[in-house]
């Protein structure tokens, strides 16, 4: 059974939504709060709060890149992949510095009475603070429209995808860019006015879909995790990262104060990590995360 932990309006969210509309998959939804506290995910995760995260039984698969893959080999066709490592390095455009700009753009225009809340969180959390964005927002927004630019050109020989003749995991990774601005900034329409390839190009993504959600609530994922039994792994840990399988391991996220998730080492190497975390709430589940972005030290 396949769990999506997620909230209407992240931008991450909306890239894993479509790629179970691409796969045509049905799913479950669980909706989490935007701003901490988020017990009932962190119970689950062991203290991850970023969203989305995706549940399979009792295995939980923190950030897109791992859950793309995921979800790649519960369904292989059509894959996310159609370029192969071309594919994940378009995708991987759509991180770091052009998703600042992309959500500094959105952002700027966000009114502050009444999100003290959640200016309150992306401050603690990740060091985002509202009047720090106002003041880069001028390079922020020109940072995009460049980026936005770069994508239009891609599309110039008359390509219907990013990546070339099939739609992947980069057309969703950058799509939720634009979609982002929709929900909470001034529209996207006032970045793609004049990039009638973009324009286009959002019509197709948007008509993928999300696949066919069921709404599922919080206690309903955990009954979920403690009845299910996590899919077999053998340890495997990469000699070079200086860990060895079984040590008891802390795995945070760089650029972020939230907690870390602790656990027993089962797998570790330059695509991934794997914690197996045992707790009388959710019995015995494994927890999987990207190697990129991840700090990893002996608990």
């Amino acid at each position: 059974m396949i769990v999506l932990h997620h909230y209407p309006t992240s931008p991450w969210a909306e890239t894993v939504r479509l790629i179970l509309g691409l796969k045509g998959l049905d799913w479950h939804s669980v909706e989490v709060p935007a701003i901490m506290p988020k017990p009932d995910l962190v119970a689950l995760t062991g203290g991850y709060a970023r969203v989305p995260v995706l549940q399979i039984g009792a295995d939980f698969y923190c950030d897109t890149a791992a859950i793309a893959d995921a979800l790649e080999a519960v369904v292989t066709e059509p894959t996310l992949f159609p370029e192969g490592d071309d594919q994940r390095g378009l995708a991987a455009g759509a991180q770091g510095p052009i998703f600042l700009a992309a959500v500094g753009t959105a952002l700027v225009g966000m009114p502050r009475e009444g999100m003290e809340a959640f200016w309150e969180d992306r401050a603690q959390r990740f060091g985002m603070h509202a009047d720090q964005l106002t003041d880069m927002a001028p390079v922020l927004t020109q940072q995009f429209e460049s980026h936005l630019d770069s994508l239009e050109a891609r599309l110039a020989d008359g390509r219907p995808w990013l990546g070339g003749h099939a739609p992947g995991h980069a057309d969703f990774a950058h799509y939720q860019l634009l979609w982002f601005q929709d929900r909470v900034g001034e529209g996207s329409d006032r970045h793609t006015w004049d990039r009638p390839g973009l324009r286009a190009w959002m019509v197709r993504v948007a008509t993928i879909g999300h696949g066919r959600p069921t709404p599922m609530t919080a206690m309903e994922a955990l009954a979920l995790a403690r009845r299910a039994t996590a899919a077999a792994r053998e340890a495997a840990v990469d000699p070079a990262s200086g860990f060895t399988p079984g040590q008891t391991v802390a795995v945070s996220q760089t650029g972020s104060t939230d907690p870390a998730v602790i656990g027993t080492l089962l797998a570790l190497d330059t695509s991934g990590i794997t914690l197996r975390r045992d707790t009388p709430e959710t019995g015995t589940v494994h927890v999987h995360f990207p190697r990129a972005g991840q700090e990893i030290r002996l608990a």
